[in-house]
């Protein structure tokens, strides 16, 4: 290979990597821009996010969280303001992600692509919202109906959950449904590769169920509400899943039926 074929190569791979690196900091700026005003709000976020705890507890009760070492609740806004940035930056972080690499793709294929990116952030949101209303008020009173009174001969057992304890545990539960949530997406677009069918995920039902399970032991606190409710809404969207698989399985054959004749 010549000197100038090898400069020619290269300097599509500098213009790439260029658009890339232009790509990137927009994407770090949009998210450092929402992690400062999120920081400005994150004791109304966190209040917020307590809400849950309070329904679980009743309106009739204050509710008490505690932080044991002088920093806990400061790192604690932090990590506040950097989820909130990084899920109010995604529109920008996956448009960005879009526009690099839409130029290597055919039309057809960006038309196909556009549809989950618009699905992605809505599913997330049903996820989270799904544990913020449902999972995690149910979670908390499972958690309270384990207190004692203090009784004759009998000690008191009070909750009084730290503050970075609470947050890891709801955000934890928000990010493993909105993960979830995911499913119908990254399996339709491995249909629409052709690397599973639904005859394939039909096939493999018995063992999502066993794998659901045991995802949603790792993935949520030990506790059978929390557990049952990711395992439960999972199990629907691999239905879900397998239906949008033949949705597209049937479009692609009507293509292709239409290109034979």
């Amino acid at each position: 290979m010549s000197d100038e074929t090898l400069d020619d190569s290269a300097a599509p791979l500098m213009e790439h990597l260029i658009e890339l690196r232009q790509r990137l900091l927009k994407s770090l700026i949009a998210v450092a821009c929402v992690f400062v005003i999120a920081f400005i709000f994150s004791d109304d976020i966190f209040n917020l996010l307590v809400i849950p705890y309070e329904r679980a507890v009743g309106d009739d009760q204050n509710i008490r969280l505690i932080y044991t070492a002088p920093q806990e609740y400061f790192f604690a806004q932090l990590r506040i303001a950097l989820f909130t940035a990084l899920f109010f930056a995604f529109p920008v972080i996956a448009t960005q992600i879009y526009k690099f690499v839409a130029p290597g793709l055919y039309k057809n294929e960006r038309g196909a692509f556009l549809p989950f990116l618009f699905a992605t952030p809505i599913l997330f949101i049903l996820g989270a919202s799904l544990v913020f209303y449902v999972i995690m008020p149910l979670a908390m009173g499972f958690f309270l109906s384990m207190q004692q009174d203090g009784e004759t001969s009998r000690a008191t057992i009070e909750l009084l959950p730290k503050v970075s304890e609470y947050l890891g545990l709801i955000m934890t539960l928000i990010f493993a449904f909105g993960l979830v949530f995911q499913m119908p997406v990254v399996i339709s677009l491995l249909a629409r590769a052709g690397m599973v069918s639904s005859v394939g995920l039909k096939a493999k039902r018995k063992y999502a169920v066993v794998l659901t399970f045991i995802a949603a032991a790792v993935l949520t606190p030990p506790d059978p509400v929390s557990q049952i409710g990711l395992a439960v809404p999972t199990l629907l969207l691999y239905e879900l899943s397998i239906y949008a698989t033949r949705l597209i399985e049937r479009k692609r054959l009507e293509r292709e039926a239409a290109f034979e004749a």
